[in-house]
């Protein structure tokens, strides 16, 4: 599965882990060498080996990387080996690197082509992956030897970069519990280790809920206002089963479109029931995350309070840009003030319009969609539909690679790579010398065994190594209709939006101009201020000069017409007051639960999210909905207590994008800049610092305000 030719990494004769051997003492296994014949999980020779994958080589790897490790660190720790850059930072990042690349396959291939027997390795695994991390973050000898690096007159001569990575090293060992006595570190790691199981174990919850509904329609007559497009990718599934009529499921391109456009009142309603009440009590008892939540912000808390923060909220922001908790609360509360008053108009325009047009005197959860999709043909004369006919993956691609070559320089090809699914595609990304300066596996498609949503993921990060300049490597996932009928796949303008913000997230990784592991690209990055370049590249959606090249009729081969844009553009902001406080209201729940909430007290998570939702929402969903058992973001991913940072990074990232309005949207000029200093730096410097060399001055919230149509003009 390695090809020649493509690989992130060239290695030469002084090929960086034979020094790491010498300078460790370590002997590898010889295996490790051989490409031909060892594990494909501990080949770091180039891209990831996934053809040769399979799910029994993940213990053995884990096996010797972890050997490898612990035993490079205590001949790192020892007092012969100096505390400087090259003899202890370096092959300590060298061995971390291998365990995080060959783990992170793992976990990438889990969330993407999950099956039983990978789930069963997987989660038996992940508890030693947890506990080697913890077993750093307290480790004395390694925290001694960062404060002796830090203290030493080396420090002074180190690049900016490298002085950020010992001085988040030391953030991170005091966040990890490296000063805790030793009764209060067994008790943390092990709150550590359980932790990560429980946070796999609702992932799993959740995506075994979501595949197991599913609703077959035999009567076509029931499916009136369904697309055509979506009713045969239905029907698809239902004669891959053997079945007669349409099959109909909870994953985002089945489910949404019959919560948007069915005309089936009473199909509405069951399809709405089942997503909400996923990973409930009112399904399979060994599916409900209930418990899981509560155990999980239980330990959270606990975990926080070992370190001597009063909550897991403070432990959470330690690390971020904002400063405390109240900060974050009082940005969110006052950005409910400015949003509450639309959200309010919205919700009265949508009932009034349900009520006068479509006969329905009580708009309940499952209509809102339905009678917004109406409202907005009424009103704007256009359709999602009718939009999504114009937007063919097949220009749509090479339309947003053209906006990255015009704004940097760049250029975007396909090339050849092993992939996990056939429907995966891979990328190259040249500069204008003809430079290698990233690559980047595309899948776009949902399928079962592929988690919901859409997300960017590291496979290699950009390094300097003996051998030179290492190449980095992204994954950039969504979960979009794949093509039906020899056609290819179409997508919605807001699919479209989606795409571009995953690849905003692929260029701050790609993008990189750091050589140092800790802060290049993504990492190091303040996770408030980590949405910035992905938000930012969702403003060129609504550019026509950028639009309209990217278009054209899927049957008539016609571009966008400007009328329809100018249409879209006039529903841009189309209940936007909906939608800004429906995530004010998931960031204020998410804070509170990790702030002020008693998790041993009596209330539970839901009764706190129905308080917030009385004094925020405008919208108040039946009293079965189980949100808190799907939030994944703050319970199955990284989010806890950090939520709050899309609302936080949309300033920032409209506030940059405003800069691009003044100077002209497709000015290289100012694309430079923002490279330079935005996606260029990584975590090197502090994100506000970043932000103020792009914009010359701190972030405003007037362009996010102005960019959702929440100023009265």
């Amino acid at each position: 599965m390695l090809i020649l030719g493509v690989n992130a990494y060239h290695g030469d004769a002084s090929d960086p882990r034979l020094e790491l051997r010498r300078r460790s003492g370590i002997l590898l296994n010889p295996e490790f060498l051989n490409p031909v014949t060892m594990n494909p999980l501990l080949d770091f020779s180039g891209l990831p080996r996934f053809a040769d994958f399979k799910p029994e080589y993940v213990t053995p790897a884990v096996d010797q990387l972890l050997q490898e490790n612990r035993a490079l660190i205590a001949r790192l720790v020892a007092d012969d080996v100096p505390a400087t850059w090259r003899d202890f930072v370096e092959p300590f990042e060298d061995a971390n690197e291998r365990l995080a690349r060959a783990w992170g396959q793992v976990g990438h291939l889990n969330a993407v082509m999950n099956s039983p027997e990978l789930r069963e390795i997987y989660n038996a695994n992940l508890p030693r992956i947890t506990q080697y991390y913890s077993e750093l973050s307290q480790h004395q000898g390694l925290f001694r030897k960062f404060k002796a690096l830090h203290a030493g007159a080396e420090f002074a001569t180190l690049t900016r970069a490298q002085r950020k990575i010992i001085e988040n090293e030391l953030r991170d060992f005091r966040l990890g519990g490296a000063e805790l006595p030793d009764e209060k570190k067994a008790r943390f790691m092990a709150i550590r280790e359980r932790l990560s199981q429980l946070s796999s174990r609702f992932s799993d919850n959740l995506l075994d809920a979501t595949n197991a509904f599913a609703h077959y329609v035999t009567a076509e007559k029931e499916l009136t206002g369904i697309p055509e497009d979506v009713l045969a990718a239905a029907r698809e599934a239902a004669r891959a089963e053997g079945k007669p009529g349409w099959k109909f499921t909870l994953h985002a391109p089945s489910y949404l479109p019959v919560l948007q456009y069915a005309d089936n009142r009473s199909l509405r309603e069951l399809m709405y029931h089942a997503y909400v009440t996923r990973a409930s009590e009112f399904g399979k008892e060994e599916w409900d995350n209930t418990p899981l939540i509560a155990e999980i912000v239980k330990l959270r808390q606990e975990m926080a309070r070992l370190l001597g923060f009063n909550n897991y909220a403070e432990y959470s922001l330690a690390p971020k840009m904002a400063e405390s908790p109240e900060q974050v609360i009082d940005f969110l509360e006052q950005l409910s003030v400015r949003a509450k008053p639309y959200a309010e108009r919205d919700l009265k325009e949508v009932s009034e319009f349900a009520r006068t047009e479509l006969g329905l005197d009580k708009l309940e959860a499952w209509d809102l969609a339905y009678a917004s999709e109406k409202l907005r043909i009424a009103r704007y004369a256009f359709s999602d539909q009718e939009v999504k006919q114009y937007f063919p993956e097949t220009t749509v691609l090479p339309g947003m690679f053209k906006l990255i070559e015009t704004l940097y320089g760049l250029t975007i090809t396909p090339a050849e790579a092993p992939t996990w699914h056939p429907d995966v595609r891979f990328f190259s990304i040249r500069n204008g010398e003809g430079a290698l300066v990233g690559q980047f596996y595309l899948d776009l498609y949902a399928r079962p065994s592929k988690r919901g949503g859409a997300w960017m993921d590291e496979a290699i990060t950009r390094r300097r190594k003996a051998g030179g300049v290492q190449t980095p490597v992204a994954y950039l996932n969504c979960n979009f209709s794949a093509p039906v009928g020899g056609k290819p796949a179409l997508f919605t303008h807001d699919e479209v939006i989606t795409l571009f913000h995953e690849f905003g997230h692929g260029l701050h990784h790609l993008l990189t101009r750091v050589d140092y592991l800790g802060v290049s690209g993504i990492n190091g990055v303040e996770w408030d201020a980590v949405e910035l370049p992905s938000q930012f590249m969702e403003n060129f959606c609504w550019e026509w000069d950028v639009l309209a090249p990217m278009t054209r009729h899927v049957q008539n081969g016609q571009a966008l017409p400007r009328e329809l844009f100018d249409k879209m553009l006039a529903a841009k902001n189309f209940q936007s007051g909906l939608a800004t406080v429906r995530q004010i209201e998931f960031a204020l729940f998410d804070l509170h639960l990790h702030y002020d909430f008693d998790p041993s007290g009596t209330k539970t998570a839901l009764q706190l999210l129905d308080e917030i939702r009385s004094r925020v929402a405008v919208i108040i969903p039946p009293a079965y909905n189980r949100f808190p058992n799907n939030f994944s973001h703050i319970f199955g991913g990284g989010y806890a207590a950090g939520y709050y940072s899309y609302k936080w990074a949309e300033v920032l990232s409209a506030d940059a994008y405003s800069l691009f309005e003044e100077n002209g949207v497709l000015d290289p000029a100012t694309g430079k800049r923002f490279w330079n200093e935005i996606l260029g730096v990584g975590g090197s410097r502090p994100a506000l610092e970043s932000f103020v060399a792009f914009r010359g001055r701190e972030p405003r919230i007037d362009a996010l305000l102005r960019h959702n149509g929440m100023v009265e003009t």
